[in-house]
C-alpha cells in the first residue's frame, strides 16, 4: 500500500471533541462527534449533508462492541432521533461530500455496503434490524462508490474504529499462533489492535479458582453471546473474536490468569515475545 497523508481537524482544539478527518486529495470528510457534543455540531454546516453515519458503542451485555450503520439526506437531524431511541451509542462518525456530490443513490449503495462488509469483518455486533434493500447501479458509478469505500475505510479505522478490517485466517500469509493447555488448543494472530483467536479454536472450560473478576466477567459474556459454545469438556469459539491483548486471550482460552506474550508461539515453539519484543 502506497503512504497517505490525513489530515485530522480538532474543531475546539481538544482531541476529544469534534473532529474532521479527510485524504485532502479525496472528496470524502468524516465528522466524529462525541454524543455529549452534539449540541456544538448544529453549529456547523457540513453535519446536514447526505451521507452515512455510524454510531458506536456497548451495551455492556454483547461480547463485542456494536455499531448501527444508516443513511440519511441530512445526517445530524437523523443522529438527533437515535439520541432519544438508542441508548448504547457514545460516538457517532459521518461521511459526507466535501464537494456535496452524495446523491440519494449515492448514500443508499454505500450504506448496504457497508453493513455487508461489517457484516463480513465480524468485528462487531450490528444494531441493524433490518437489512437495506438491494440494488444495482451502473459500473461506471459502480467503480466510483467502491472508491469512495475504500477512503471510508481508511478514515474510520484513523479514527479508532476497524469495523471493515478482517480477521480471519483466510489470508494464507500471516503467521499463525498457537496456545495450548490440558484440553485447550487454539490458533490465532497479533495485530495492530490486539490479538484475535480463529474460529474453531479450543478453550479449557472450568476456570481456575485464581482468576481474577476481569476474565470470568469476559468469559460469561463470550458465553451468553455465544462465542464460545460448550463441546464435551472444552468450549469451542464458533467465530473469530478480537481481544484487546496477548493476554486477555490466552487467558480464556488456558482458563487462568496469564501472560500471553509467553503462552502465544509459532510453530517452531519461539514465544511471541520472542518474536515482536526482542
Amino acid at each position: 500500500m502506497r503512504g497517505k497523508t490525513i489530515q485530522v481537524f480538532l474543531t475546539d482544539g481538544s482531541p476529544r471533541g469534534i473532529k474532521l478527518a479527510e485524504i485532502t486529495s479525496n472528496i470524502e470528510q468524516a465528522i466524529f462527534i462525541p454524543r455529549s457534543k452534539m449540541n456544538e455540531a448544529t453549529n456547523r454546516t457540513e453535519v446536514s449533508r447526505p451521507g452515512i453515519y455510524f454510531l458506536f458503542g456497548n451495551n455492556g451485555e454483547n461480547s463485542k462492541p456494536l455499531v448501527y450503520i444508516g443513511q440519511s439526506r441530512n445526517c445530524l437531524e437523523r443522529i438527533k432521533t437515535h439520541d432519544q431511541k438508542k441508548d448504547f451509542w457514545n460516538y457517532a462518525v459521518l461521511i459526507i461530500s466535501k464537494t456535496e456530490s452524495f446523491t440519494q443513490t449515492h448514500i443508499e449503495y454505500l450504506e448496504e455496503l457497508a453493513i455487508a462488509k461489517a457484516t463480513e469483518a465480524n468485528r462487531y455486533a450490528l444494531d441493524n434490524a433490518i437489512n437495506p434493500r438491494k440494488f444495482k447501479v451502473p459500473e461506471t458509478l459502480e467503480a466510483d462508490l467502491l472508491d469512495n469505500f475504500d477512503t471510508i475505510k481508511i478514515l474510520l479505522s484513523t479514527l479508532g474504529f476497524s469495523l471493515f478490517d478482517t480477521i480471519g485466517k483466510e489470508n494464507k500469509s500471516i503467521d499463525i499462533l498457537y496456545c495450548k493447555g490440558k484440553e485447550a488448543l487454539a490458533e490465532g494472530e497479533y495485530k495492530e489492535d490486539g490479538f484475535v483467536v480463529f474460529k474453531g479454536s479450543k478453550a479449557n472450560k472450568a476456570l481456575t479458582p485464581t482468576c481474577n473478576s476481569t476474565i470470568r466477567n469476559l468469559r460469561s459474556k463470550l458465553i451468553e453471546s455465544e462465542i464460545l459454545i460448550e463441546n464435551g469438556s472444552v468450549y469451542v469459539f464458533q467465530d473469530d473474536y478480537m481481544f484487546g491483548s496477548p493476554s486477555s486471550a490466552a487467558a480464556q482460552v488456558l482458563a487462568r490468569n496469564t501472560n500471553g506474550w509467553m503462552e502465544w508461539k509459532d510453530k517452531l515453539g519461539k514465544t511471541l515475545d520472542e518474536l515482536k519484543r526482542k
